[in-house]
């Protein structure tokens, strides 16, 4: 299974400006030092990287073709055209949807959206659904979180009488369709700020542009948030600059008047008002909407999203929770078949690469399996079934390997493919699937390097637990929300031991619960969580001592909030004779 990992201690920041730091806000120096690594130097840095404001949003209008956009939308609205908004099957997709219908319904009854199927068209822009809207009338389509290489789609459309409007975060090629719009801040010729937004952050700058050109008050797009935020922590796109603002902003809404749809799933989750936060939504609310796309229909999320009544959303909130059950059903089960191949010997690439293909597995699953097998083996991972008479499936990469380029080197076998370093999906003929995995096993094993087949933890400090009081924490929190580009800081603390409480929980017992205690400090003890690290249990109910590297959270049960140590990686540490 997955390698010892190696622990890498960042840089110190410049000492001088954590001092000051640390003296101007009134922090500790480990905070003060957090600060400064993420461009955080002054007092006034701090107070704006700590109370985030709506007004630090950037103008829609700097975004290219806005204008234009913008423009285009007005016409169709004024004149009572038909508008369809079509976005991907996934959790961005369909939040990105969500939000401008829920936006438009108010000013046109001429509305519709369309979630292309999973299985039956595959991902972006579909002749299907372009024959559809032609079919029942509409004339312009706004997409969101696809169409930006929807090239060839985007003239059907246009030989039909369809406008587009494309809103997209995904890299561009060098040709751009001929769209009436074409919003990415991904775009070369594109001078807008921040090119990081999800796909419904550009649905949201579009919103923002409309209300903003035509007198709709800000006011009125603030509870369109708890949609942005849950597109933004599912989608993994990083929590800085303009997303942080969104992001924070996004959680107040959510845990504060969550439409129906959401409140739906905070329920399903069993999760708290007022407690929820980004990893929540990236492991337990995120998860949930997208299992509709992988195991029935994306069209189901939407419907959950843009519900009214609760009651109508815990009825479609249920049947998603019900597809999310398969969905782990299945994912575990297909995982166990993929890990027994490897181990038996019975998969494509075992090498350099991790590939396995059963025809049989579902088609929605594979790419949470391909994670899977890269906790499981750390190599760069296909995982391939059948469907619509063709071999297609999931990548998914390990820290520092290109996996998309090495895709890319076999593109004459592929029919189609696309994604970015480290998540791709594929589609090819059956035919080709044994020089492909050859081609490509011997193409990453001339790339890859010996370190980055070591999986990395970068560690932020050293931090003696007495320094783990309630005011650090209380700062650390507002930190949040974390995520990429702005992580939940990971500490290293050396020579600890459990108090002798320790125990397995969770299903299997392959969870463990300890009560820490450094020996430089033994009448300090505090809580942790270790998720899939039993294997150690034995060592540390024997007394033995060890090093840990870990992330505090908030451990909030029935009512009672309490400071836990989330373990990230233990390294059991020599004696000292």
């Amino acid at each position: 299974m997955a390698r010892e990992s190696k622990w890498i201690l960042k840089e110190p920041a410049d000492q001088s400006k954590v001092s000051r730091l640390a003296t101007e806000v009134g922090i500790d120096r480990v905070l003060a030092e957090l600060l400064v690594k993420r461009g955080v130097e002054t007092f006034e840095q701090a107070r704006r990287f700590f109370r985030p404001s709506l007004d630090q949003l950037y103008d829609p209008f700097l975004m290219k073709d806005m204008d234009v956009a913008v423009e285009r939308l007005r016409r169709a609205v004024t004149s009572r055209e038909k508008i369809l908004v079509y976005g991907d099957y996934d959790v961005d997709g369909t939040t990105a949807v969500s939000l401008v219908y829920s936006f438009l319904k108010d000013y046109t009854p001429n509305l519709d959206f369309y979630i292309p199927d999973r299985n039956d068209e595959g991902y972006g822009v579909s002749q299907k659904g372009i024959d559809w809207a032609a079919d029942n009338g509409f004339t312009l389509i706004i997409t969101l979180d696809c169409g930006i290489k929807a090239i060839e789609k985007t003239r059907y459309a246009a030989s039909r009488g369809i406008d587009m409007i494309i809103c997209d975060h995904h890299l561009p090629d060098d040709e751009l369709p001929a769209a009436v719009a074409v919003l990415d801040p991904k775009r070369t010729d594109c001078s807008y700020p921040f090119d990081d937004l999800s796909g419904c952050g550009v649905g949201f700058k579009l919103v923002q542009a409309y209300s903003q050109r035509y007198g709709i008050p800000f006011e009125n797009l603030i509870p369109l948030l708890d949609y942005l935020v849950v597109s933004i922590a599912s989608d993994l796109v990083s929590i800085v600059d303009e997303n942080r603002t969104l992001a924070h902003f996004g959680l107040k809404q959510l845990n504060e008047n969550p439409r129906a749809g959401l409140l739906a799933m905070v329920n399903l989750s069993k999760l708290e008002l007022g407690h929820i936060t980004i990893d929540d939504i990236v492991f337990k609310i995120g998860p949930r909407i997208n299992a509709a796309g992988r195991m029935e229909t994306g069209r189901l999320s939407v419907e959950l999203l843009t519900a009214t009544g609760f009651e109508q959303a815990m009825t479609i909130g249920e049947r998603i929770n019900d597809n999310n059950n398969e969905r782990k059903s299945i994912d575990r089960e297909i995982t166990q078949d993929a890990i027994r191949m490897v181990q038996e010997g019975k998969c494509l690439s075992w090498k350099n690469a991790t590939i396995v293909y059963d025809p049989n597995w579902n088609k929605g699953v594979v790419g949470i399996v391909a994670s899977r097998l890269v906790e499981a083996f750390y190599k760069p991972t296909i995982v391939l079934t059948r469907s619509n008479g063709y071999v297609t499936g999931s990548a998914r990469s390990i820290q520092g390997f290109d996996l998309y380029e090495a895709i890319e080197s076999c593109a004459p076998l592929l029919e189609n493919f696309g994604g970015h370093v480290y998540a791709a999906g594929l589609t090819l003929r059956e035919e080709n699937l044994a020089e492909f995995s050859e081609r490509i096993d011997k193409y990453i094993g001339e790339h890859i390097t010996p370190e980055m087949l070591t999986p990395v933890l970068s560690l932020d400090a050293r931090l003696d637990f007495s320094r783990i009081t309630p005011k650090f924490f209380r700062i650390l929190k507002q930190f949040q929300p974390f995520g990429p580009g702005n992580s939940n800081p990971v500490f290293l603390t050396e020579n600890v031991y459990d108090g002798g409480n320790g125990r397995k929980v969770g299903a299997g017992g392959v969870h463990m619960k300890l009560d820490l205690i450094q020996e430089s400090q033994p009448y300090h003890q505090i809580p942790a969580i270790a998720f899939n690290m039993s294997d150690f249990f034995d060592y540390i109910k024997a007394g033995n001592p060890f090093d840990v590297c870990y992330s505090i959270v908030e451990n909030y049960y029935r009512g009672n909030a309490t400071i836990q140590l989330r373990v990230r990686d233990l390294h059991e540490r020599e004696e000292m004779i």
